[in-house]
């Protein structure tokens, strides 16, 4: 058995592009920035170094957030890895790595805004296995 999954955020790099398949096939193309933190061997502090990551998204959800997405919004994305390679005209074999979304949560709200925290109804310590003891 194997699994592919994946889960990155980070802010879109660039406006999304909208595209459709030749059989009416939405596909929206992103480009997420996700940081990674360092220790810079030279100056020894910590800095952010970026990961610049492709994602794919295909079907009707690819159209509703093509409308709502721009560069610089703050995303979370969970889907799968996909590994792809071709030929250029001129010979050359290329390759990528890139996520096939198949879920993306906005992390800011329009505007740059900071996004609402999600309502969430606790439930009561008491409720869980039926005692007032948490079950871990």
């Amino acid at each position: 058995m194997s699994i592919n999954r994946v889960i990155i955020s980070g802010n879109l790099t660039r406006d999304p592009e909208l595209r459709a398949t030749p059989n009416g096939m939405s596909v929206l193309k992103l480009g997420v920035a996700v940081n990674d933190r360092r220790k810079n061997p030279s100056t020894g502090e910590w800095e952010d170094v970026p990961n610049f990551v492709d994602v794919t998204m295909f079907g009707a959800r690819a159209d509703a957030l093509a409308r709502f997405l721009k560069k610089g919004t703050k995303v979370a994305i969970e889907g799968r890895l996909r590994w792809s390679q071709w030929e250029t005209p001129e010979g050359d074999k290329r390759s990528k790595l890139e996520v096939v979304a198949d879920e993306v949560e906005f992390l800011s709200a329009r505007d740059d805004a900071p996004a609402p925290a999600p309502a969430r109804t606790p439930m009561p310590v008491e409720d869980i296995d039926g005692g007032d003891e948490i079950p871990f």
